[in-house]
């Protein structure tokens, strides 16, 4: 039986930038035949479907984006530069074409885990390195998080101030403030040159 915290694909159906903050704060889990291994979400970036030139949806769908115009709570998980797998929820409806990448956590369950498949303690402070840490496969592309064994589910707002800020690792619409992150968590991936906008509240609770 699913948990009943976890949520549900109603949750990412509206702007990628608001999923991008409410998600803060929300633990990530993979559950696999090794363990359980989870992490709080303290840091991720919005890519939206119309006038963003970085996000893979930009330029309409192919064989290697098809998934991002699936649906909401959809997992969008491909290969970035040939080596690391990063994971996204899609957002909107339907072709539509938007989500947010997950880009750090704050290890909770599984450490030893985590610290097995990644070889170091440097365990979740960017995208390619939670879902090492977490193994999540290629293969998940497209999978529901809203179901096991790799689900989101709600958690207390973050103790930190939540802003958002420039975004980092791709080389067109740099300058869209679409990063959001837990202020001075120590598992951030990049600390924020600039603030956009600071003190920004998640939503209440939504399941």
């Amino acid at each position: 039986m699913t948990p009943p915290d976890v949520l549900e694909r109603d949750f990412y159906d509206r702007d990628p930038r608001g999923v991008a903050v409410d998600l803060l704060g929300c633990v990530l889990v993979h559950e696999t035949s090794e363990g359980i291994a989870s992490g709080v979400i303290v840091e991720t970036e919005a890519y939206l479907c119309v006038d963003d030139p970085a996000c893979h949806a930009y330029r309409g769908p192919d064989m290697r984006n098809r998934t991002i115009f699936g649906g909401p709570g959809l997992a969008y998980v491909y290969l970035s530069y040939g080596m690391h797998r990063l994971i996204n929820a899609n957002c909107e409806e339907e072709g539509k074409g938007s989500a947010v990448l997950i880009r750090a956590l704050d290890p909770l369950e599984g450490s030893d885990l985590m610290a097995e498949r990644r070889g170091k303690m440097d365990l979740c402070t960017g995208p390619g390195k939670l879902t090492q840490a977490l193994g999540i496969e290629l293969y998940q592309d497209g999978h529901d998080l809203a179901r096991d064994p790799l689900t989101i589910r709600w958690g207390e707002p973050p103790e930190g101030e939540i802003v958002s800020t420039t975004r980092i690792g791709i080389s067109r619409g740099t300058e869209l403030p679409y990063r959001y992150l837990v202020l001075d968590d120590v598992n951030v991936s990049v600390p924020p040159k600039t603030l956009a906008e600071r003190d920004l509240k998640r939503a209440e609770r939504v399941l």
